[in-house]
């Protein structure tokens, strides 16, 4: 059930630390009148009635002391054409953590109450400005990593996720409305709609749901980026090609076996997809305290991995851990890169190619580096995951909200397969509306509200 908050509250929305301009945010029926207690016009405007959408030049005073705490600029905008729906105040301070802090002190101390985290976007949200795809959109705008993840989150937030929910809900209401009249008026002469005709409806349906879960793939990459560890026997290249990603010298390359002790974690982008790169011990059997401890680290991140670079040295044959890395890699998403190219071959590429096309790089030379970012793309970008005019599912609570509306859904359509009697496929069919409608908040609960709110800053 809804629930609005009376009181007002106040939280600074910027980042802490130093920078030209800390904003402190006030939101709720109060939020103009307890501004105007510590906010002073040099103009001597009464805060309580300027338009809407106006800006002030003035100090925050303390009442008490009469102290000025700073120079600042207080924005008015009045419900409800508003971030929240409420008046909210936005005190413009400058960038230093101490007078911010004062400031919200103040307001504190005279009738605001500091914000929850995600607190101004739950307001937003309860009070019907936005629905909850979308407030959950606003933290996937914040965190967004790449321009193909900001973009899908900006659709979100822009509502082309919540009207495609709402047109697959409309459809589920359309079919529950068509068995449920066949229940309750079995004998009346009114126009009911033949199960068959609701079945072919259940069946387009199911097929728009599977497609948004088909997206769900490349969402993830999008919102969280790409786990790539770089994975292989000591000295093939793997620190070398770490730095020849990221464009800079970030691992220590030597030509000593075993150099890289500890995991290396880096993220670059290509074409639009963040990819975190790991720098891995080489996998060998080592009876070195610290190397072996580095190379358990490297087998668990061979497990974490959604892509896998398998490296090789080209100018060496295949060796016992070339072999068993080849085989404890088997089950995984990966491409087997050989370095070292601008030397002489000794390498079996036959045995290579049997498990996967190969990739030659010559980390010296610069050569193949394109090609292996493009087959790295390839990899991890699902053909035809693509949504309908680029909705795309990036959040795994709406995966998991469209998989039981699926599931019920072909619940409801086995059910009129069997002949069973209309109450069955009925009930699945409203079991399909409650699990679609927590997408959007037209079904919620306060623990789905606080669970989702939690993971916001406090300011927002």
């Amino acid at each position: 059930m809804k629930t609005i908050k009376e009181d007002t509250i106040a939280a600074i929305s910027t980042p802490p630390g130093e920078s030209g301009i800390s904003i402190v945010r006030l939101s709720g029926k109060d939020a103009v009148k307890i501004a105007k207690k510590i906010f002073s016009s040099r103009k001597e405007k009464d805060l309580e009635k300027v338009p809407s959408f106006s800006s002030h030049f003035g100090h925050i005073v303390d009442p008490k002391s009469k102290e000025i705490i700073d120079e600042v600029i207080a924005g008015v905008m009045r419900a409800p054409a508003t971030y929240t729906r409420e008046d909210v105040v936005e005190l413009n301070c400058h960038g230093g953590p101490v007078p911010v802090r004062r400031t919200l002190e103040l307001l504190l101390s005279y009738g605001a109450r500091l914000a929850e985290p995600g607190e101004f976007t739950k307001r937003a949200f309860l009070n019907g400005r936005i629905d909850l795809a979308q407030a959950e959109a606003v933290m996937d705008v914040i965190k967004a990593r790449t321009e193909e993840g900001l973009k899908a989150a900006v659709n979100q937030l822009k509502g082309g996720l919540s009207a495609k929910i709402k047109e697959i809900a409309a459809g589920l209401t359309e079919a529950c409305v068509s068995i449920e009249a066949n229940i309750e008026f079995p004998e009346e002469e009114i126009e009911t709609t033949d199960l068959k005709g609701v079945k072919k409806e259940l069946l387009r349906i199911l097929k728009e749901i599977n497609k948004l879960i088909a997206t769900a793939g490349s969402g993830k990459l999008l919102r969280e980026g790409v786990k790539a560890a770089i994975v292989g026997r000591p000295n093939v290249g793997k620190s070398s090609l770490l730095n020849e990603l990221l464009e800079e010298e970030r691992a220590i390359v030597t030509h000593i076996p075993g150099t890289t002790r500890d995991i290396i974690e880096e993220t670059i982008i290509i074409d639009g997809i963040a990819f975190v790169l790991t720098d891995t011990a080489g996998i060998r059997a080592s009876k070195d305290f610290v190397e072996k401890k580095g190379i358990e680290r490297s087998l668990r991140s061979l497990e974490e991995a959604d892509l896998l670079l398998v490296m090789f040295d080209g100018s060496n044959e295949l060796s016992k851990e070339d072999l068993e890395i080849i085989k404890m890699t088997k089950d995984k998403k990966c491409i087997f890169v050989i370095n070292k190219t601008d030397l002489k071959q000794k390498i079996d590429i036959k045995e290579l190619s049997k498990e996967k096309s190969p990739v030659k790089i010559s980390i010296i030379k610069k050569a193949g580096m394109e090609e292996l970012r493009k087959r790295m793309i390839k990899a991890v970008v699902e053909k035809g995951a693509e949504g309908k005019e680029n909705i795309i599912i990036t959040n795994t609570r709406h995966k998991d909200c469209l998989q039981k509306t699926g599931a019920a859904v072909e619940r409801a359509i086995a059910s009129i397969d069997k002949g069973m009697s209309e109450e069955f496929p009925a009930i699945d069919v409203r079991e399909a509306l409650d699990h679609i409608g927590k997408i959007t908040g037209q079904v919620s609960t306060e623990d789905i509200l606080n669970k989702i709110f939690s993971d916001f800053c406090i300011g927002k």
